[in-house]
C-alpha cells in the first residue's frame, strides 16, 4: 500500500541527478509529494505504473524520471501534447515548461499556475511577492522558485508550506535538504541555497481550481523529444 510522502524543515530529499536537473528533479518531487503511487515507484520500485522508466535503485528512478520530465518541459510538446516553447536542455528547465508540468500531475488535478517575475522588485514588491507565495503554498500545493546571481537565474528550488507565520520551507535539489526560508532573507538577497541569493521568477498556484475531467497519470509516458 503507498504511503504519504512528505517533506519538511530539516528533512532530506533526493538530490539532483545531473547540473542541469534542478527544476526536474524539483518537479519530480513535487509529484511525489501529491501522488503516493508514484512516490513508492520512486523509492521502492513497486507498483510498476506503464510507462514509467526503467531503474533498479531509487536513484536511478529518480534519475530516469528527471529525464522524463525535460523532455516535457524543454520540449515542444508538454503533458497532453499542449503546445510548448522548446528550450536547450543544457540551459536547464524553462519556467513556462515547469508551469506545464505542475499542471499535468505534479500539483493536485485541477490546480493552474502563473508566472510572476520578481527580479527587480524593491522591498516592499517583494514583500508582497513573498507573502503571496505564502498564501499561495499553504493549501499544500508546491511552486517553484528560480534563483540566482544579480545578472543570471542559475537555479530552482522546490517551496512548501512553512510551519510559522510569514515562513516558507525549501526543498534544494542541489543538496537535498529542506529549510526554512524566512521573508526577511529573500526580501534582502541573503536566501544562500546553493550558493544563490538573488530570486528571479516565482511559479505559483493562482488561487482558482478547474474542474478536472481527465484522470491525473502516475507516471506518463514521455512526450516525444
Amino acid at each position: 500500500m503507498a504511503t504519504t510522502f512528505r517533506l519538511r524543515a530539516g528533512d532530506t530529499g533526493p538530490v539532483q541527478q545531473s547540473p542541469v536537473t534542478c527544476g526536474s528533479a524539483c518537479l519530480t518531487v513535487a509529484r511525489m509529494l501529491v501522488d503516493p503511487v508514484f512516490a513508492s515507484w520512486v523509492r521502492t520500485g513497486e507498483p510498476h505504473p506503464p510507462g514509467s522508466p526503467a531503474g533498479s535503485t531509487p536513484a536511478e528512478r529518480f534519475a530516469a524520471y528527471e529525464r522524463v520530465v525535460m523532455r516535457r518541459t524543454n520540449g515542444l510538446l508538454a503533458g497532453r501534447h499542449r503546445l510548448n516553447l522548446p528550450w536547450p536542455r543544457a540551459l536547464g528547465t524553462p519556467p513556462w515548461g515547469a508551469k506545464h508540468e505542475l499542471e499535468y500531475g505534479a500539483s493536485r488535478a485541477g490546480t493552474e499556475y502563473v508566472l510572476d517575475t520578481v527580479r527587480g522588485l524593491d522591498e516592499y514588491a517583494l514583500v508582497e511577492a513573498f507573502d503571496r507565495l505564502v498564501d499561495c503554498v499553504a493549501d499544500g500545493e508546491p511552486g517553484l522558485l528560480y534563483i540566482g546571481s544579480r545578472l543570471l537565474p542559475r537555479h530552482v528550488v522546490l517551496v512548501l508550506p512553512g510551519d510559522g507565520d510569514r515562513m516558507l520551507d525549501v526543498y534544494d535539489p542541489g543538496t537535498g535538504r529542506v529549510d526554512h526560508l524566512r521573508r526577511d532573507a529573500l526580501v534582502q538577497h541573503r536566501m544562500g541555497l546553493s550558493g544563490w541569493d538573488v530570486p528571479w521568477v516565482a511559479v505559483r498556484p493562482n488561487g482558482l481550481r478547474r474542474v478536472e475531467t481527465r484522470e491525473r497519470a502516475v507516471a506518463p509516458s514521455p512526450a516525444p523529444a
